[in-house]
């Protein structure tokens, strides 16, 4: 087992990673940006580094400074957490030059998958559906159209070698398509240094389904229940809950069943999610893998009672996983809200400052929080906005949601705005209370009905 590990991370998820360090007695090494000085995080670890400026190019991207900080302070592997250099294939090979072990998988992977062409591709050769769209890389105007013209419109216009929402556009038709092309590929190549795309068919308002896999050395993996992460707003996912409630046993079992295949078929190791659209007939298609942890990976502990970071560490250490498939067991529902630092009344606008207090709704069964916020924190204009993860367990989905309106409105923050309200109407609507949302509910149905809802208020 590693004696000190790095976390290549910032924010709520260097702290829950530290956590599980803590609790397997395992030392922490904290590197740090200089606006991140006096964070939640550095404060934990065992060992802080400062890497850099407050750009993220100069500290959280910045690999040299990274894995120098790794051999310098004795670190034996890194976590590279999620975002910032979570998928690159880079870091990886760079971590297995200089003998430090990168916790996920293997650089190899991360470049075949996160390429989300050839993932595809691979996907689609091991028997996994996909979504109708291009076989291999898109450089130019030319090939879109020759693409999209053969699969028909509305298209899906998307980074090869993205995610985050990053260089995807929807694209209605032809001249669409022209129009939006330029922009997309440039937002690409300035976002992830490369300007490959990929097109593919729009399945017409489907839900977001997606599986976590765990694999080791000896080649086992473990398929957990699905999440769905249906509610999104620009691409983002806002609120997810496990399992879905619109799945009955055997779709669960085949979506378990086809990930836990398409994993082992390209020998894959530590975790990893499989990402599926659900149409409105219950059809799933590959959309793209994640060669990381997922922002919303406690839902899955909770329902399943496992804890994921521990697991990473213990199969990146060379532990063969103990569990067998027939372990995996779904305990009640769990749902996650995401709270950012955000102004949803001027377009979700980021906010930065000072939080002058917080409060979090603990003490109760069920309700957990994930953060690195603490009265007195900055919030640094320079990152992303999520400061905050609310997440309710409960017996059936009923008591989880009523968790989790309870943990929105004990929940407290002063200094920045949030979207704490936006995220308690949205709960209360009706058809997330009957869990039958889609990938455009809040952008088509529940925004203009929170906008004219709020007009009515200032005009009463």
């Amino acid at each position: 087992m590693f004696k000190r590990v790095l976390i290549a991370n910032r924010g709520e998820i260097a702290v829950r990673i530290i956590r599980a360090l803590r609790e397997m007695g395992i030392e922490s090494v904290a590197v740090y940006s200089t606006a991140d000085r006096d964070s939640l995080f550095v404060k934990l670890a065992d060992i802080a580094v400062c890497i850099g400026g407050p750009q993220p190019a100069d500290s959280y991207l910045n690999i040299q400074n990274i894995v120098s900080a790794a051999v310098l302070s004795g670190a034996d592997a890194i976590h590279p957490g999620f975002g910032f250099l979570s998928e690159n294939a880079e870091f990886a090979r760079v971590c297995a030059e200089c003998g430090v072990i990168f916790i996920g998988p293997e650089a190899k992977t991360i470049e075949l998958m996160g390429n989300k062409s050839n993932a595809r591709s691979t996907m689609k050769k091991h028997g996994v559906p996909v979504v109708p769209g291009s076989n291999q890389a898109i450089k130019n105007i030319d090939a879109a159209l020759e693409i999209a013209d053969q699969i028909g419109y509305p298209v899906m216009l998307k980074a090869a070698a993205g995610g985050g929402g990053k260089g995807i556009r929807a694209i209605k038709d032809r001249e669409d398509l022209i129009k939006k092309f330029p922009d997309a590929q440039r937002e690409t190549k300035l976002s992830f240094d490369d300007d490959d795309m990929y097109i593919e068919k729009i399945i017409q308002s489907p839900k977001h389904v997606e599986v976590q896999v765990m694999g080791d050395s000896a080649g086992n993996i473990l398929a957990f229940p699905e999440r769905d992460c249906s509610l999104q707003r620009g691409h983002q996912k806002m609120v997810e809950e496990s399992p879905c409630s619109l799945i009955n046993s055997s779709e669960r079992e085949y979506l378990m069943s086809v990930s836990a295949k398409a994993a082992k078929a390209i020998n894959y190791l530590n975790t990893g999610t499989f990402e599926f659209l659900m149409d409105d007939q219950h059809h799933f298609y590959f959309m793209e893998m994640n060669t990381r942890l997922q922002v919303e990976h406690p839902i899955t502990e909770m329902v399943t009672g496992i804890d994921l970071v521990k697991m990473q560490i213990r199969v990146a250490s060379g532990e063969k996983i103990s569990l067998k498939q027939s372990d995996i067991k779904i305990h009640g529902t769990a749902i996650e809200c995401r709270i950012n630092s955000e102004d949803p009344f001027h377009n979700f606008l980021p906010q930065a400052g000072k939080i002058k207090s917080v409060h979090f709704p603990l003490g109760c069964p069920g309700a957990r929080v994930d953060s690195a916020i603490e009265n007195g924190s900055t919030i640094p204009p320079f990152y992303d906005s999520m400061i905050a993860k609310l997440i309710a367990h409960g017996s059936n989905r009923k008591e989880a949601l009523a968790i989790m309106d309870r943990m929105l409105d004990e929940m407290s923050l002063v200094g920045v705005k949030s979207n704490l309200d936006f995220q308690q109407r949205l709960l209360h609507s009706p058809a997330v209370l009957k869990g039958n949302t889609t990938t455009d509910y809040i952008e088509k149905e529940f925004l203009p009905y929170w906008q004219a809802q709020l007009a009515e208020e200032k005009v009463g």
